[in-house]
């Protein structure tokens, strides 16, 4: 007998045993309630040896630890939100039949592999120029492999900032490798030392860089005479380092990472960050943003580099805004994934920004050149941000359906309207915050203000 119809034998087995609910009083039949949310491996990395398991809401605590007992199972330990467990495999099984196994159990809502998600984006040259994303005068930009600006491929953010600079009670929370905490643009703007779920401190100090470059577009000290500017100039920053050293993260410490930064709503965190991502659908992850979601986070994310699909959580449309990258002509960055999930597009392409201290050597400058739309997503994040600074009273979906409406259709001559590469278009600040957009906006289509 093949070693999966084992597992499922025991699933059998298990659900006949409890067939009453936990008081006893009504029959538990799975008439009705349908198949458990599959999610079978792909190709996708993951965590060997261990599987992510989400048990009915009817199904007691108790009884959901008897049934992991039964499968042979180590619980390795039980994550927040009813029902949900990181477990070992059974001796002698595989992933792939564990999770095919629990599956087919009518008392499992669903069971997946312990997915691991990877920073998106591509590192360039070590150099200091100017923000053409916020301000690009055209010209002669002095980017590497990028000579000619157009004028006006940009956000807008100077003339954004004329109507709001952002409110510091307001947060962005950076799920990512962490943050420089002492780097001298980004210190002034960090809310605390955050929390770190890879080595389960409270100090989501950078050990890989990613983080510091994503922290420092969204919000780097701004008018300080130092560096760069963040795009949500007075907006604070809140460091939750759910990737480790090697841009890499377990499923598990991503969900943990995205509910702790929702939680923190009552501190002003407004907006969530996540500039990396997954090819295959995590049911934890879509759970996870949905519960940000729920809590009124507004969650950006990275579409991601490989010039394939849009990647997860990008890619869960109804809780997340899916930014693809553009370059300083206001076309798409090559690589950037397409998909009809895709919201927006923010510059992407030789953006400077912070880099940890001494990220390229001794001596070496605090900022340089990355690309990709892990670049691009921080400055709708730091748009969100300001959006929220002036009317915190807004709903999650006012304040996406905003910011896709009042994006620029750069690509209309080829792709007029919503499309797959560039969703509404190339955001534009000063469009998305002026009063009179945000009232035009709110409950209705993108035509009120094209």
């Amino acid at each position: 007998m093949k070693k999966e119809n084992m597992l499922l034998m025991v699933a059998i087995a298990i659900a006949a045993f409890f067939s009453a609910d936990v008081t006893g009083s009504q029959p538990f039949s799975p008439a009705g309630i349908g198949p458990a949310r599959a999610s079978a491996p792909s190709t996708a990395s993951y965590v060997p040896g261990q599987v992510m398991v989400k048990f009915r809401d009817s199904i007691s605590p108790v009884f959901q630890k008897i049934i992991l007992r039964a499968y042979g199972s180590k619980i390795i330990r039980t994550l927040s939100g009813q029902g949900r467990y990181q477990m070992g495999v059974p001796a002698g099984y595989s992933v792939e039949e564990t999770v095919s196994a629990l599956n087919q159990n009518p008392l499992v809502e669903y069971a997946e592999p312990n997915y691991l998600v990877r920073a998106s984006v591509t590192p360039n040259d070590p150099l200091f120029n100017k923000q053409y994303a916020l301000y690009n005068a055209g010209g002669t930009l002095l980017l590497p492999g990028s000579p000619i600006g157009k004028q006006g491929a940009d956000i807008k953010a100077t003339a954004g900032w004329e109507e709001s600079k952002g409110s510091a009670q307001y947060l962005i929370a950076i799920l990512d490798t962490g943050i420089d905490l002492l780097h001298p643009d980004l210190k002034g703007k960090c809310f605390s030392n955050g929390k770190d779920f890879v080595n389960d401190d409270q100090d989501a100090s950078d050990d890989n860089g990613h983080g510091t470059v994503v922290a420092g577009i969204a919000g780097a000290e701004t008018n300080n005479s130092e560096g760069i500017a963040g795009v949500a100039w007075n907006c604070g920053l809140l460091p939750v380092k759910v990737l480790d050293k090697d841009g890499v993260g377990e499923m598990d410490k991503v969900y943990d990472g995205i509910v702790w930064a929702a939680d923190m709503v009552s501190n002003g965190v407004k907006v969530i960050n996540i500039s990396w991502g997954l090819d295959a659908s995590s049911n934890l992850l879509r759970d996870a943003v949905e519960y940000a979601y729920q809590k009124g986070v507004v969650i950006v994310a990275a579409a991601g580099n490989t010039g394939g699909q849009v990647q997860f959580p990008a890619a869960y449309d109804n809780f997340v805004l899916a930014v693809s990258a553009t370059d300083y002509l206001d076309t798409r960055f090559t690589l950037s994934n397409t998909g009809s999930e895709i919201d927006v597009a923010a510059p992407g392409v030789d953006i400077i920004t912070t880099v940890p201290r001494g990220y390229y050597g001794p001596g070496s400058v605090d900022y340089g050149f990355w690309t990709g739309t892990s670049i691009a997503a921080p400055h709708v994040a730091g748009l969100a941000a300001l959006i929220v600074s002036i009317k915190p009273f807004l709903t999650v979906d006012d304040i996406m359906n905003i910011i896709r409406f009042s994006a620029d259709d750069v690509n209309s001559a080829n792709y007029p309207g919503k499309d797959e590469f560039l969703g509404y278009g190339r955001i534009n600040i000063e469009k998305a915050i002026v009063p009179l957009i945000i009232e035009t906006v709110i409950g209705t289509t993108p035509t009120a203000i094209r």
